[in-house]
């Protein structure tokens, strides 16, 4: 501790105050992501001490915060990429519904999809979607659920993404296409079964 104050003392920057100004917030950006307490819980651990180790980096351009979580999505990006190393993926291009599930013989829908009125920023900030998503998440297979992480949630590039999950671009669209697939169809039974929204012309 006694460090982390001689520090704060000759840096921008307060270390002795990140876990009270932004254990919390780091904490609940990580969770939505990761979907797993221990691992958000340790990759906020890491960001801190990244953090702690290259402060002198910090040049006051961005508000500590934003400095922050900087750090912390690429600790996040090192979890996709490292869990994407241990596990042994065999149901790449499957999932449990099929194109035709969606589509008929002339390519048109057999349900409309609807349109969402909700702002999706807004979905990601309220828990009771976020449970909902996990939920519908779960259902895929590891590298779908990823890539879509990715992707939708953290904003990642396609390019950036294939080198994380270690897949072709025509691979990575493939299984983006598919998630979204099946995630629309998900949400739309489990969140927005009681809404009334606008059916896609």
């Amino acid at each position: 501790m006694n460090d982390i104050r001689s520090i704060s003392e000759k840096s921008p920057v307060n270390p002795d105050k990140w876990v009270g100004r932004y254990g919390d917030y780091l904490y609940r950006y990580t969770l939505v992501r990761v979907r797993d307490v221990a691992a958000a819980e340790d990759i906020v651990q890491e960001t801190f001490l990244a953090a702690l180790n290259s402060y002198k980096n910090y040049q006051g351009r961005s508000s500590e915060k934003t400095w922050l979580t900087g750090i912390l999505k690429h600790k996040i990006i090192d979890y996709f990429r490292n869990k994407t190393k241990e596990a042994l993926y065999h149901d790449t291009n499957t999932l449990s519904f099929a194109p035709e599930d969606f589509f008929n013989r002339k390519g048109q829908w057999k349900i409309k999809p609807v349109k969402w009125n909700a702002d999706p920023q807004k979905l990601i900030e309220q828990q009771e979607f976020m449970k909902v998503l996990h939920d519908c998440l779960s259902q895929l297979s590891q590298r779908h659920a990823n890539a879509f992480i990715l992707r939708k949630i953290i904003g990642e590039k396609v390019k950036e993404i294939c080198k994380t999950l270690d897949i072709t671009p025509t691979n990575c669209w493939v299984i983006l296409y598919r998630a979204r697939m099946y995630l629309r169809r998900c949400l739309e039974k489990s969140w927005f079964a009681d809404e009334t929204y606008e059916e896609t012309s």
